[in-house]
């Protein structure tokens, strides 16, 4: 399970460096956004020699690598860059819905071919709200490509692309059409059975703000969020850490259920238990959420 997810720029050698011992679970290298388009040509090369170095070793963390959007013209460069063997997979940014998602898992089937790697091996992580097309599309990406291991919400470039001057109000909350976005991409993701990853809390060093945006997160379904910033890793594997006593009801739950294979309702401790409850504990456990 992918709690946290952190961003780290494919040009900075000492991040990258930082990144390995933040703790996430796991991390984003960077080729979009952090990086100038003078450096990206530099940023490949250091992102290449980070995965040689690093990519499945023991204790790394899950490598994915962020490449430029399609039709940005830059992607293809990433994607040779990238695809090295021990890499997780790709995030793929300004995602529009399964066209997209398709067209780059063709793309990544030629360069896993070329790393001598097995089909499917690369996985992707689509941010699947940062252009108001984009919303629209939402329901096409279940059953568009065994390579869509999550999908993510962004709301910043979302920002940007409806012309909003922000998008949260006077009292910190985000304004309608980015919870809208913060929706679908929950609703998106059940569906398309995928983790659903929340977006970035860019108030850097507000760890209650995070703590209590993280708690809200996984309260809603989300089973991870992105970060910008080594220091806001500790809290999001916190808040998204089942405790003991979520662990040990959700066991009682799994346990329960495989003593009475054919039931469809049980009494837990005076509780009554059905087929939603299971599959809420089997997700908690790190099960397959579906396996009656």
């Amino acid at each position: 399970m992918m709690r946290s997810l952190l961003f780290v720029p494919g040009d900075s050698p000492r991040k990258l460096a930082k990144g390995l011992e933040a703790g996430a679970d796991a991390l984003l290298i960077d080729l979009e956004d952090s990086v100038a388009l003078a450096n990206k040509p530099a940023a490949r090369l250091e992102t290449r020699a980070f995965i040689e170095r690093h990519a499945g070793q023991t204790g790394v963390p899950a490598i994915f690598v962020r490449v430029n959007a399609v039709g940005s013209g830059l992607i293809d460069d990433d994607l040779k860059a990238a695809l090295l063997p021990g890499i997780s997979g790709i995030m793929l940014p300004k995602c529009c819905g399964a066209r997209d998602l398709q067209q780059v898992s063709a793309q990544i089937a030629v360069g896993e071919a070329m790393a001598g790697c097995a089909p499917n091996t690369f996985k992707v992580l689509a941010i699947a709200t940062e252009t108001a097309a984009s919303l629209f599309v939402m329901g096409s990406f279940a059953g568009a490509s065994q390579r869509l291991a999550g999908l993510a919400w962004g709301a910043e470039d979302l920002a940007a692309d409806i012309g909003a001057l922000s998008n949260r109000d006077e009292q910190g909350q985000y304004t309608p059409v980015f919870v809208l976005a913060r929706t679908l991409t929950l609703a998106a993701a059940s569906a398309a059975q995928v983790a659903a990853i929340d977006t970035v809390y860019t108030r850097i060093g507000d760890e209650d703000g995070l703590r209590a945006e993280c708690l809200a997160a996984r309260r809603d379904g989300f089973s991870g969020k992105m970060a910008i910033h080594p220091g806001q890793i500790a809290t999001i594997n916190a808040a998204f850490t089942p405790s003991e006593a979520e662990r040990a009801w959700s066991q009682q739950i799994v346990d329960t259920f495989a003593a009475n294979p054919g039931a469809g309702v049980l009494a837990i401790d005076g509780k009554m238990i059905d087929e939603p409850h299971l599959v809420q504990a089997r997700r908690i456990l790190g099960l397959p959420a579906r396996a009656r």
